[in-house]
């Protein structure tokens, strides 16, 4: 994913200028947990919760954050209207989530977004690092999708696995091969959601309670929403 670290950087940095260096972070849809590794690399007095239903990218997650006591990883699924009673609490300085929002339709993520305007505390920050598209310019949009798919096509001729091809070794590994099955019968090959503009995302969050919301960071493809309470 071209620019990856550094929407992680400009993230942490707004997490430090709104929260301090030893925030208290919900890691939504935590996947692997790739923004809580670069968060305790960068503030190792935090703490955070991982939340994920996927069984297979948790299942990693617990294994390289096994013996860490400033993290807890939970299976919640973020459509379920009562997935935050699971949290072990019930405020967060900073909601942090990347890359894992498009799994999601527009009304089901207005939805969680109001949720998320009652778990972050008063003056706390949630941040999306996402694909956001503004369909106002499909030139534009087509240029940069054509170059970024030659991209992936380079990589992948040097090596680099796709999508399919690191799910297949999964299903291979003797400890991923079950959590990996597991995920299949709930997501199917990859969910249809939705990738509206930032600035659709901005005037949700504000539209869900939070004070002010706009982009911080963007790239030609992805946009990084900061929304304060």
């Amino acid at each position: 994913m071209p620019d990856r670290e550094e929407r992680f950087r400009v993230m942490l940095d707004m997490v430090e200028a709104v929260a301090g260096p030893e925030p208290r972070v919900l890691d939504l849809a935590c996947g692997t947990g790739s923004i809580t590794d670069r968060l305790f690399r960068r503030f190792p007095g935090a703490t955070s919760t991982g939340v994920d239903l996927d069984p297979a990218l948790l299942a990693i997650a617990r294994g390289y954050f096994a013996g860490d006591e400033r993290v807890s990883f939970l299976t919640a699924d973020l459509l379920d209207p009562g997935w935050t009673a699971l949290l072990p609490h019930s405020s967060y300085d900073a909601v942090l989530t990347a890359t894992a929002l498009h799994w999601l339709h527009s009304e089901p993520l207005k939805a969680l977004y109001g949720q998320l305007a009652g778990l972050v505390r008063d003056g706390g920050v949630f941040l999306n690092a996402d694909h956001m598209r503004d369909e106002s310019t499909p030139r534009i949009n087509a240029a940069e999708r054509a170059h970024r798919h030659a991209r992936m096509d380079s990589a992948r001729a040097a090596g680099a696995l796709d999508w399919a091809e690191w799910w297949d070794l999964a299903a291979k590994d003797p400890v991923l091969a079950g959590p990996t099955a597991e995920r299949f019968k709930i997501y199917g090959e990859h969910a249809d959601g939705d990738t509206p503009s930032a600035d659709w995302h901005a005037r949700a969050l504000r539209e869900a309670g939070f004070g002010e919301a706009r982009a911080v960071w963007s790239s030609p493809s992805d946009s990084l929403v900061l929304a304060l309470k």
